[in-house]
């Protein structure tokens, strides 16, 4: 009986092409398989919003492609899994293992982390990158991040925005006095600094904010995005340079146990599809405002660019608002010093490199 079981087990594995011996060599590859990842990623933005949402959902399908298939990051639309303003609560608690935002929607857990989203009258995109990878910036970031339970890479960089739309011309800095004003970020400290009463309204409820008047005016994003929100139908007077943001960084959001427990493979593809992200954020970021504005123009939008003497002004409240904001909480002072003598430094290259438009 042994010997007819043994032989069948020699012809079996010579009919499927092996002998006993390779036949055991093939079974160690399964036992050591890398688990498919089926992550659940929340976002504050919704994913057909040009860029800042679409990213989103490019992430999501770049880093499926390269892992084979192995590593899913699954998109939920805002409010579905948590709302827009509490994404960082959920991957900070492991409700959702990740989540899309920009760094400075938390100004309430971390006030340096609206250093890593946009800084007033701060650097355009090559110069933010330059200072996030190679001037102390990445490690800052990480470090905050951490303390909250999160780990978190930079995975979008948008060129600058606009300025914002407002029901009435702003002609000088006094008619910001008492403005009702949606505003994100280090921006919205400005406003206040100048009189303005900023308040921070999800995407999604701007239209209508402006249209019953519970706010006069609102700065979003770029001309191809804020047309999506069609709110040329509500505010005629669009107004240039952004001075608020410059260049915009988003992140991926992860809690920090869930990205402890990837390989190092499945880590650097979250990464490597993050890069591509930020380079495709800038092209396209790029490329598509010209069309838009020129839309916008056509459906009887006035196009401003704000005087020297606002910019000017408005300058000066942001200076005083950093120094304020640094002697109050020490790690902003660390970010904002680093930033500040980078740029500083920076300058010796940029001023001699490029050409003046």
């Amino acid at each position: 009986m042994k010997k007819r079981a043994l032989a069948a087990a020699v012809m079996l594995s010579l009919l499927s092409g092996c002998g006993p011996a390779k036949e055991k060599k093939a079974e160690a590859p399964a036992a050591g398989t890398t688990p498919v990842v089926n992550w659940r990623m929340t976002t504050t933005y919704p994913s057909n919003l040009f860029l800042i949402g679409t990213l989103a959902k490019r992430l999501s399908d770049t880093v499926r492609t390269i892992s084979d298939g192995k590593v899913n990051l699954k998109l939920y639309e805002p409010g579905v899994l948590a709302p827009p303003f509490e994404t960082f609560d959920a991957v900070s608690y492991g409700a959702v293992e990740a989540g899309w935002s920009t760094p400075g929607y938390w100004a309430g857990k971390e006030p340096a982390l609206q250093l890593f989203a946009s800084v007033p009258f701060g650097p355009p995109a090559r110069e933010y990158l330059a200072w996030f990878d190679y001037g102390g910036g990445k490690e800052m970031f990480e470090k905050i991040y951490h303390k909250h339970n999160i780990h978190s890479i930079m995975c979008g960089l948008e060129p600058p925005e606009a300025s914002g739309w407002f029901k009435k011309e702003i002609k000088s800095l006094d008619d910001f006095k008492g403005l009702k004003i949606r505003f994100f970020g280090l921006g919205a400290k400005v406003m206040e600094e100048v009189g303005a009463a900023p308040q921070l309204i999800a995407g999604g409820e701007i239209y209508q904010a402006l249209e019953l008047g519970t706010i006069d005016a609102t700065e979003y994003s770029m001309p191809a995005i804020d047309e999506k929100l069609g709110l040329y139908e509500v505010a005629k007077h669009y107004y240039f340079p952004g001075w608020h943001q410059q260049s915009t960084f988003f992140d991926l959001m992860i809690n920090l146990q869930a990205w402890n427990k990837l390989t190092d493979v499945q880590k650097a593809q979250i990464e490597t599809a993050c890069s591509s992200n930020i380079r495709y954020g800038i092209s396209e970021g790029e490329a598509k405002q010209v069309a838009a504005l020129k839309r916008l123009e056509a459906k009887g939008v006035h196009i401003h660019t704000w005087p020297p003497e606002i910019l000017d002004g408005l300058h000066k409240a942001w200076d005083k608002v950093a120094a304020d904001m640094a002697k109050k909480d020490p790690t902003f002072a660390k970010a904002w010093t680093s930033l500040q003598a980078f740029r500083k430094d920076y300058k010796t290259w940029s001023e001699r490199g490029y050409l003046k438009e």
